[in-house]
């Protein structure tokens, strides 16, 4: 079907205030014509209408772009379906860095090791992917080509080496090194050249995540006793605290807009996810799961992703930056932790 035999009449009937109409053609050596059109069922317009010429592997992100653009036209929001997630399964003692579409379906194995793998970060272009592996018997940082498969080792100084993220322009990441005292925070260039000291305290200070600016590095540190999220210049400086609400605040993940922060909270009912806006300090609890982890935001920010217990084992799930929509993603057979939102396809 296509916009010009719509009944608008009949739509009008049900109330609806816009409609979808396509349809997919298949054509020779294993190629697709897909089209459609959105039309407002008020006005009778069309509001957007595409037609892609693909093969039949990108039929699945072709539905996922079209929905992007019903999305877009109907909320004036960004985009976020045209995307992948990143997160580690571990399933009969292995484990593995898996990527999947942004519901959770499709997933592809990057990496699996017996040996642990941990903390997975997209490069801003989604491009790569930094990861921390236990497969030499010590945690080092490596960053895997999406495309090629090639991967070259990051870091990998004295002790422990963890906790990669990258800078917004992709040029560099922090990371969090044990190499000269406790958990500390540096910078290192995406060649791993360039290796810079950001803290240097007596306290444990891990998971670093950049401001939008690339000026601010958001932390988890214990230095006031209990583990609170902090913000340092990325050059260095005298940290300030963020969260004062709860003993228990880990995991910072900044918003799209850098208005709020999403964190892990104890609280008496667990670790949820809590969102804090960063102006005035007042906090929303987003989940219930008890034992959630690793929040992530969509490219477009109206939706975290984050891991939840489903028994005894790991799932991911999702919500609304607002809270009001919860949902799990497809469910896998393993123990599934650090859930990662990438950047959408181009």
């Amino acid at each position: 079907m296509n916009f010009g035999q719509i009944k608008f009449a009949e739509w009008q009937a049900l109330q609806a205030q816009a409609v979808v109409v396509g349809n997919v053609q298949v054509l020779a050596n294993n190629q697709l014509k897909v089209n459609f059109s959105l039309a407002d069922a008020l006005k009778q317009t069309q509001l957007a209408g595409f037609e892609y010429n693909i093969n039949s592997s990108q039929l699945r992100l072709t539905a996922h772009k079209i929905a992007d653009i019903i999305y877009q036209k109907l909320t004036g929001e960004g985009a976020m379906f045209a995307s992948r997630i990143a997160y580690i399964n571990k399933n009969k003692g292995r484990y593995s860095l898996q990527v999947a579409d942004a519901d959770g379906a499709n997933p592809q194995t990057v990496v699996s090791s017996k040996e642990p793998i941990i903390s997975p970060a997209w490069s801003p272009d989604g491009s790569k992917i930094a990861y921390v592996s236990f497969e030499k018997k010590k945690p080092i940082i490596f960053v895997q080509s999406l495309l090629t498969g090639q991967r070259i080792t990051l870091a990998s100084f004295k002790g422990n080496n963890s906790a990669p993220a990258w800078a917004p322009d992709g040029s560099k990441l922090a990371i969090v090194l044990t190499y000269a005292a406790n958990s500390q925070i540096y910078t290192i260039n995406a060649d791993g050249s360039g290796l810079n000291s950001v803290l240097k305290s007596g306290a444990i200070d891990t998971e670093p995540h950049w401001s939008r600016d690339a000026k601010t590095l958001y932390f988890t540190s214990d230095r006031g006793g209990k583990p609170q999220i902090y913000k340092v210049s990325s050059t260095g400086g005298e940290p300030q605290r963020v969260t004062f609400e709860g003993g228990f605040n880990v995991s910072p993940r900044l918003s799209i807009d850098g208005q709020s922060l999403a964190m892990i909270r104890q609280d008496s009912n667990g670790y949820r996810v809590a969102l804090q806006n960063l102006s005035t300090g007042q906090s929303l609890m987003l989940s219930d799961g008890g034992q959630d982890e690793s929040p992530s935001f969509s490219p477009n920010g109206r939706v975290i992703l984050y891991a939840t217990r489903n028994a005894s084992r790991g799932a991911l799930a999702a919500v609304s930056a607002d809270g009001r929509v919860k949902q799990r993603l497809s469910e896998s057979d393993g123990d599934i932790r650090e859930p990662a939102w990438g950047p959408l396809l181009k």
